[in-house]
């Protein structure tokens, strides 16, 4: 089992001519329909009343004629009387597809037969067709269930069943869209679709080409140092206007000190598309003012965390959500990781003045993240609120980044380590909070991509026992739902042997993309150690 720093991991990917031109032509030839901006009064009436069970639903469909005309047969007919909004609807736009009816899970499979199949069932090709869906270059592959697009970091640990199954051409293609999306968004998006432009997700781009690389060689790293220069200048954006009395702005904060971390963000203060109803429900009785509501549960929904006590001023209601208020550990880890990975590529291309500016940063960073993250009473890592300079003292899952990435102190890992198996340990694996809220990224649900991160990072500080106990359980946990149901969920309920996890704004889902790429490493690795 090799160590899973970053000084140990091999790296990067490429990029080919050929890739950038269909995704120029592509971005050319789209129409890149945006719902919500497009269809105005009609985009707002249908969420509202909730004519579809599932608020992602309209936002996903596909309109039979232009926004314009549609418009103007419903500005024709909403008068009249029996005007039916829903029926209107299912005229004039096509349902989004739904998951494969047509596979049928064998339970009496091997779990890691069961996943090899669903590969196929997950991987869409890139076929252009007027919905919000933005068209890439090449075949990827979906998380499962609603989610009928690409997600960002959910895209990573999905590669990393792709890698055990030995699916290499898959994850270049998906590295290479997601090159495409930096090349011609600006950024990786939350998904691909036209209504997440706007916000993005933990930046998993640096790792995903580490796993490429480990399959094609450290020297194609080196290939994609322009579009993860984009990716960073995104993310960091804005630096230079920072100052004591304007310590924020989009994704980074200035702190007392002068140095400066990054916050998750978004740049339009309204109700997401696809939850639109909800949020101006939670904005409405929040009594707060509805734009800084609405930035606040974007800015969730860029964490990933969507929706976590984590984020939570009460730690108890959505209706105090402040994630702009805070720096997250873990995406200062994965920023800190990408300064490595940057500095990585410009020793590789004999830069040796950008390699040292690199490693400055990416030292400073830890040493910021170290004095502003951790909590040396607690002998734990949290957010940091630089609003009221003190950490969130929330304890969550985030804490183990800085051992994934390898940025703690062998003193702070082990009190770490000691805190997980008192507080998060549990049958099923590592639980996301020690709050149970009703939202899904708390108490009792455990995750795929933390399960993971946890694991590592204990094994990265040598605590090898807690990080096999851990594996055992969520493996275990994974085996005994699929063996009930024949599915791999999206989350679990890990305080339950052979529950599946709940909460949220959506039923569990199967599939399921992360689930699948965590479970199959993890076994990978149970057999290497037998």
């Amino acid at each position: 089992m090799k160590h899973p720093c970053y000084r140990r991991w091999p790296a990067a990917a490429k990029v080919s001519f050929v890739v950038l031109l269909l995704g120029l032509w592509a971005a050319a030839t789209q129409a890149q329909y945006r719902p919500h901006e497009q269809l105005g009064e009609l985009f707002r009436q249908v969420q509202l009343a909730a004519v579809f069970p599932d608020s992602k639903t309209f936002p996903d469909c596909l309109p039979n004629s232009s926004p314009e005309e549609i418009l103007q047969a419903y500005d024709r007919e909403k008068g009249k009387p029996g005007f039916d909004l829903k029926a209107f609807v299912l005229r004039h736009f096509t349902l989004p597809p739904e998951p494969a009816t047509e596979f049928r899970s064998d339970a009496a499979l091997p779990v890691e037969r069961h996943i090899n199949k669903l590969w196929p069932v997950l991987t869409r090709q890139p076929i252009p067709e007027g919905s919000s869906l933005i068209t890439l270059p090449h075949a990827y592959v979906v998380p499962g269930g609603r989610f009928r697009e690409i997600y960002y970091w959910d895209s990573y640990f999905t590669m990393l069943g792709l890698q055990e199954s030995g699916q290499v051409q898959l994850i270049q293609n998906m590295v290479d869209n997601f090159t495409y999306l930096i090349n011609t968004v600006g950024h990786i998006p939350n998904g691909n679709r036209t209504y997440y432009i706007s916000r993005s997700q933990p930046p998993f781009y640096a790792l995903m080409l580490r796993v490429l690389a480990q399959e094609k060689g450290r020297a194609i790293l080196k290939k994609y140092e322009p579009a993860l220069q984009k990716e960073y200048a995104f993310w960091m954006n804005g630096q230079e206007t920072l100052s004591a009395a304007a310590p924020a702005y989009r994704r980074v904060v200035r702190l007392p000190d002068g140095s400066i971390l990054n916050r998750y963000w978004d740049d339009d203060p309204s109700p997401r598309p696809e939850a639109y109803k909800e949020d101006v429900e939670v904005a409405h009785a929040s009594g707060r003012q509805a734009e800084q509501v609405y930035r606040d549960i974007r800015a969730a929904a860029e964490s990933g965390w969507d929706f976590s006590t984590r984020w939570f001023l009460d730690q108890k209601t959505l209706q105090t959500i402040r994630t702009t208020q805070l720096v997250p550990v873990d995406l200062n880890a994965l920023l800190y990781h990408m300064e490595i990975t940057l500095a990585e590529m410009a020793r590789l291309q004999g830069n040796l003045e950008q390699e040292q500016l690199f490693q400055q940063k990416a030292a400073r960073r830890k040493n910021a993240l170290l004095q502003y993250c951790w909590n040396a009473q607690d002998g734990f890592f949290y957010d940091y609120d630089f609003t009221r300079q003190q950490t969130s003292n929330i304890p969550t899952l985030a804490a183990v980044a800085p051992l994934f990435f390898c940025m703690a102190t062998k003193e702070q890992a082990k009190a770490v380590a000691q805190r997980l198996e008192r507080d998060f340990l549990k049958p099923g694996g590592v639980v996301t909070t020690l709050t149970t809220s009703g939202q899904q990224w708390d108490a009792p649900n455990g995750w795929a991509p933390l399960q993971w991160m946890t694991i590592q990072g204990l094994r990265a500080y040598k605590h090898n026992a807690l990080a096999r106990t851990i594996a055992t359980n969520w493996v275990r946990q994974n085996r005994a739902v699929y063996q009930q149901s024949g599915k791999l969920t999206e989350k679990y309920n890990v305080e339950k042997p052979g529950a599946e996890g709940g909460g949220g704004e959506y039923p569990n889902q199967d599939g399921f993309g992360w689930t699948n790429g965590v479970l199959l490493k993890l076994l990978q690795q149970e057999k290497k150690n037998r």
